[in-house]
């Protein structure tokens, strides 16, 4: 019997062009991560529910994909299978790991290079909750990152991040997305699992 996998995690979207409703901002990132031209720290802001921790995994796995497709991880190489489990990706809740401790212990680590990909990759989720002892031990980091590091900020409330962080992160503006777009696509995925689902629905 196959394990069960919720249907979020199933189709969470691998390529940038799965994800939906974010054009303006997955055509930059594709083509950044193509180009080998990506910044050493972004900032993602918007509701929940946009695709911000999305793209940020997706832009992690294309910087250190060994075959990336046009700005998109090839998901088959040996740096996009051991992705998720990988040492070097480090995904970090602020809203439980506020402390300023918690970040000076994370930025201890940053001077170490990565292990097994190219890029050691910190993605920062609701940015917005750490203390002001905690942004001011990052901003250092930030100013002067090493060359193997990117740190991906997201948020759903710009306006509680300093002026000093803004300034050095690449900003992108997640839109909400149309009621529409949102039916459109719960369709197709009615349709690869074999569901019956009324339009009301």
């Amino acid at each position: 019997m196959s394990e069960y996998i919720a249907l979020y995690r199933k189709w969470r979207p691998s390529v940038f062009a799965d994800v939906i409703g974010q054009e303006h901002i997955t055509k930059v990132l594709r083509s950044e991560a193509e180009g080998h031209s990506v910044s050493h720290a972004y900032l993602f802001c918007g509701s929940r529910g946009t695709g911000k921790t999305t793209c940020a995994k997706i832009l992690a796995k294309a910087v250190n994909c060994e075959n990336p497709q046009g700005g998109d991880p090839c998901g088959k190489c040996p740096a996009c299978l051991a992705f998720d489990d990988s040492y070097d990706i480090i995904e970090m809740d602020a809203a439980s790991n506020n402390r300023v401790e918690d970040i000076r212990d994370l930025c201890e680590k940053v001077s170490f290079a990565p292990i097994e990909m190219k890029k050691r990759v910190y993605i920062i989720d609701e940015v917005h909750m750490l203390s002001i002892g905690a942004f001011n031990a990052l901003l250092k980091t930030l100013e002067e990152p090493p060359s193997y590091v990117i740190f991906i900020l997201a948020t759903t409330e710009t306006h509680k991040i300093p002026i000093t962080i803004l300034s050095r992160c690449q900003r992108y503006d997640f839109k909400r997305i149309s009621i529409e777009t949102i039916t459109a696509r719960l369709e197709e995925l009615m349709k690869a699992e074999n569901i019956n689902v009324e339009d009301k629905a």
